[in-house]
Order: structure tokens, then sequence, then C-alpha cells
């Protein structure tokens, strides 16, 4: 009686190419390949945080504590350890975006471009304010010549040329590694970082002058505490670039943290030299908005629609974006009232 054959099973790629060597070569101790997604990439896995990353959030929480001012409500005109504090206050609550991701570590190709999608939406909508917010910058020192179109326009036609320069010279670097990341998703990750980076010496300015002003101790408080609020999304849009790249979810928090390192860096001398700040606010504003726009629609809308499909892209990133509308508005309104 003959025997009964098994279901036939195909042979692999690394088995077609060395004639089933790869499949002894298992038996023989050697890894499996890496994990794959559901759309056939490579998943990547975050490794676990490292003793300098963990002593690097010990260091930010004690600083936090450190730098308190005392009392925490400046009595009077603010000490510039209150102008520093302040913005020290926004820088931290960047890391704070992380927190909606912590619940889904693990995403394949589909969700990292519903994640790049998201992230887009968050950056245009953030561009969008940026532009707004220079043409419509007023300032009774403003005694520039120029008209804040002209200055926002300037400022971003230089952070366009910014962010291509900085592209051109991050390809050339085909090897570079970052926070685990290499090639193309370093690349990447530093750009956004970069722009997010930007953004923030433009925002702390803003708490800078905010604090110079006649009732400067108030109208610093709600600026600062408005830009801690709009800093969390912008956060999640960082952090979200980051963990689908295999970047764990301490670096990816602290990553957000020092792209809003700018804002308490700035606040100082802002505050310091205001009146010769003033000027200049459009022309930073525009700047880190031209940049920002650039990098949402050409890196992370273009990535975002290659891992699902452009409908899905578009109506994501559309959702975000509205969203992200509604909170600034919401945070403008506020501040008029």
């Amino acid at each position: 009686m003959a025997a009964t054959k098994g279901p036939t099973q195909r042979p692999t790629a690394n088995q077609r190419q060395d004639g089933g060597g790869g499949a002894r070569a298992q038996n023989d101790g050697v890894e499996p390949a890496a994990p794959v997604n559901g759309r056939g990439k490579e998943r990547k896995v975050a490794p676990p945080a490292t003793a300098l990353e963990w002593a690097a959030l010990a260091l930010l929480i004690f600083l936090t504590y450190f730098l308190m001012p005392h009392p925490l409500h400046a009595e009077g005109e603010p000490s510039i350890q209150h102008v520093f504090y302040y913005g020290w206050l926004t820088a931290v609550s960047t890391g704070l975006g992380v927190i909606p991701l912590i619940l889904a570590p693990n995403l394949d190709s589909y969700w990292v471009g519903i994640s790049n999608a998201v992230a887009a939406g968050m950056m245009t909508a953030a561009s969008i304010s940026l532009f707004w917010e220079g043409i419509s910058f007023t300032e009774p020192n403003d005694n520039s010549e120029l008209s804040t179109h002209a200055r926002t326009a300037i400022g971003a036609l230089l952070g366009l040329a910014f962010i291509l320069g900085t592209k051109g010279i991050l390809d050339r670097y085909e090897d570079l590694k970052v926070a685990g990341m290499d090639g193309t998703d370093a690349r990447k990750a530093l750009l956004v970082f970069f722009v997010m980076t930007l953004h923030s010496f433009s925002e702390g300015v803003g708490i800078g002058v905010s604090f110079g002003g006649t009732h400067g101790s108030e109208l610093g408080m709600f600026i600062s505490a408005s830009l801690a609020v709009h800093n969390v999304p912008e956060g999640l849009a960082m952090c979200a670039v980051l963990l689908p790249k295999g970047t764990s979810q301490l670096t990816a928090a602290l990553w957000a943290v020092a792209t809003s390192l700018p804002q308490p860096l700035m606040a100082v001398p802002a505050y310091m030299f205001v009146h010769y700040f003033i000027p200049i606010v459009p022309i930073g504003l525009g700047f880190a908005g031209g940049a920002m726009a650039w990098v949402a629609v050409f890196e992370l809308l273009t990535e975002a629609i290659e891992d699902t499909d452009i409908i899905t892209t578009g109506s994501v990133a559309s959702l975000s974006l509205a969203v992200m509308m509604f909170i600034v508005e919401k945070i403008e309104d506020s501040s008029k009232s």
C-alpha cells in the first residue's frame, strides 16, 4: 500500500538560492530572519531603554524641581529665573506626546503610514498657524520698515532653503546612524528633528517677548501655559515618526523634549533685549513654518501614501490638521478673553 503524501511545502527564498542550505542552516543554530509585518516589510523592534536614557530622564526631573523659582508666580517684574523656568516647562511638556503611542508600540507598515499621516497633518496645521502669527504680528515697539507679510515671506523662503540644504547634506551620508536608526530612517528623523527645533526658536522668542510687556508676569505665564498645551501634540508628531522605526518610547520622548530646548534658551535673551528681538519675530515664524511645511508634505505624506494609499492618507491627515487647528484656535480664543 502506497504511503500517503503530506502537503507539499514550498521552498523558502533561502532554500531556492542554496539548494536547501538555508533550512540546514536553521538547524545549525542560525538566527531566523527579522519579523515582518502584514505587508512584507521588516518590522522594527524597539530596543530597551539604556542606562544613559534613564539617567537623562532623572536629570530632567531633577532640573524641573531644582530650577523652580520661589515664589512660582512672579511678584511684580518677573526675574530671569521665572522666564527661563516657564520656558523650561513648555519644553518638558513636549515629551508628554509619547503617552498616546505607549499603548501601540509595535506597528505594521499600514499603521506606520497612519502615524506619519497624523504627524503630517499636525505639522501642516502648525505651519499654517506660524504663517498666520507672522503676518498678523502686532507690537507697539515694532519699528521695522518692512511689513509683517514681507518679513514672514522672507522667513518662509529662508526656511525652505535651509531644509533643502540640510536634506542635501544628510543624503550624502548613507551610513548615518541615529538613536538605533540608520539610512533613510535616520535621515528622515533628523529632518523632522531639525524642523521642530527651528520651530522652538521662534516660540522661545515669543515667551521672552510676552514677559517683557507692561503686564509681563501674567501674560508671560499665560503664553507659556498655552505653548505647553500646544507642545504636547507636537511631541506626538515627533514620536509618531520615531517609534515605528524601532526607537524606544523613552528615547522618542527625550528627542521630543530636545526639540523644544531652544524655548527656555531663547526666552531669556528675548526678555532681556526685547526691543531688539521684536522686529525679527515674523521672520522667525515664517522660517519655521516654511521648513515645517516642506517636511510635512514631501517627507511624511509621501511615506504615508507608500504605506497606505492616497485616500487613507488624505483623510487621516485632513482630520489631524482639523483637530490641531481646532486646538490652536481654542488656545488663541482663550488668550484674547
